[in-house]
């Protein structure tokens, strides 16, 4: 492309952007309004207006508020609701969950978050909106990527415009080849492609909720943090300066197969005494009760039964000494822990923090560690999809294709990168 043409190309784009930022400091204005307010020449703003109208973005009205006057009403530009609309989708192992952001909202408060409480509601003008739906675990991708599509267009109120989305972020719990639903990323990439039509960007669950916890939760505005996710798999993620680590090949922050109780238990991993072999959910579920489920090992803490709040101190004492050796050799800023049972009383917590802090090297004059519980809840990773595609520069690409982190595109045809 000539240097001219890429040079008017970018202004263009940057013009663009410009009026979307007006309209939506000012609201509603006319093409006049904006020429004053942007200094753009007439011309150049009815050509940018011409396009953003023609891609959805802008849309232009009489209100009908409108004094009549002789003559024809001025048309006022406003934002299209329904454009730039982002998704973000989490593919458990049993629930697929999707949150769906308004393209009019580049800067989501946590407080929003906290009024809406995170309730499915028709998004409307409304900022956000969360659903989900449960499944077999073995179902196939094609069902809940089907299922992901159908709470999407409720989320839209049934009118789901695939050319008005601005990307879908993905969140996938960690690689389970022995599972019915295993798929090769690169082709379910190309699945979510085909299904919604649009860029779709691939991460670990447990990464993106460390993700979101940084932008709405309880690490919000802590630039380095340690996350932690005790449930099935254990798992977790760095966030150094902002910004997601991913590893070489896009596999890190696989913390449940650190040693915790050498020559303990098999873990799947072909370990022993890894900490998933102590921590994950179902470990503690086993340990409390063979047979017991999520349910009741909650009800028996709130009901102060000694053995189950025995299994959560144990456990949370393996956590602490694990999170200790990363801590020491990471230094993070802040360390955060989700999980199902993480809000199920004070033990697990406490425990956690009593042999962390026991074990964390002091260097003199460095501020003390703040360790805490995670707030997000079950959405926690698809809010972290959601900003993996509206601040893509806190979560660096993968071009490469390896692991997480896969991306496709829609223009003119397919191509999974």
């Amino acid at each position: 492309m000539p240097n001219a043409t890429r040079n008017a190309t970018g202004a263009r784009g940057q013009y663009g952007d410009q009026i979307l930022r007006l309209l939506r400091q000012f609201g509603p204005l006319t093409r006049s309004e904006l020429g004053e307010l942007s200094g753009l020449s007439r011309t150049t703003l009815y050509e940018v207006v011409s396009r953003l109208v023609d891609s959805g973005q802008v849309i232009a009205a009489v209100p009908d508020s409108t004094p009549r006057r002789r003559g024809r009403p001025a048309e006022k530009l406003v934002l299209n609701p329904d454009a730039g609309r982002v998704l973000g989708i989490d593919f458990g192992r049993r629930t697929v969950r999707v949150v769906a952001m308004a393209g009019d909202h580049d800067d989501l408060r946590r407080d929003h978050l906290e009024r809406h409480d995170l309730e499915c509601h028709g998004l409307g003008h409304d900022a956000i909106a969360t659903a989900s739906e449960g499944h077999s675990p073995t179902a196939g991708w094609p069902d809940r990527i089907a299922i992901a599509r159908r709470l999407a267009g409720t989320l839209t109120g049934g009118r789901l415009r695939l050319d008005a989305l601005n990307g879908v972020g993905v969140a996938v719990t960690g690689p389970a080849t022995s599972s019915p639903a295993a798929v090769d990323q690169r082709v379910m990439a190309v699945m979510m492609g085909r299904s919604f039509g649009t860029r779709v960007r691939f991460d670990n669950a447990a990464r993106l909720a460390a993700l979101a916890e940084t932008v709405w939760g309880a690490a919000q505005g802590q630039r380095d943090v340690l996350y932690l996710e005790l449930s099935d798999p254990v798992g977790g993620a760095l966030v150094s300066g902002g910004v997601l680590h991913r590893g070489a090949h896009g596999r890190s922050g696989g913390f449940g197969h650190i040693t915790a109780e050498p020559g303990g238990a098999q873990c799947p991993c072909g370990g022993q005494g890894c900490l998933q072999t102590v921590a994950s959910t179902t470990a503690m579920l086993n340990a409390y009760r063979p047979g017991a489920d999520l349910p009741d090992l909650v009800a028996a803490l709130g009901s102060g039964d000694p053995a189950a709040h025995a299994v959560l101190g144990r456990a949370g004492t393996h956590v602490g000494r694990v999170l200790a050796g990363l801590v020491n050799a990471l230094e993070p800023g802040m360390v955060v822990v989700g999980g199902e049972l993480v809000t199920a009383g004070p033990t697990l917590m406490e425990s956690v923090r009593r042999e962390l802090l026991a074990n964390v090297v002091r260097c003199g004059s460095r501020p003390s560690l703040l360790v805490r519980p995670a707030e997000l809840g079950d959405h926690a990773a698809a809010l972290g999809a959601v900003s993996l595609m509206r601040k893509p520069g806190r979560a660096p690409s993968h071009s490469d294709g390896k692991g997480f982190g896969a991306t496709v595109r829609m223009s003119g045809g397919l191509r999974a990168n």
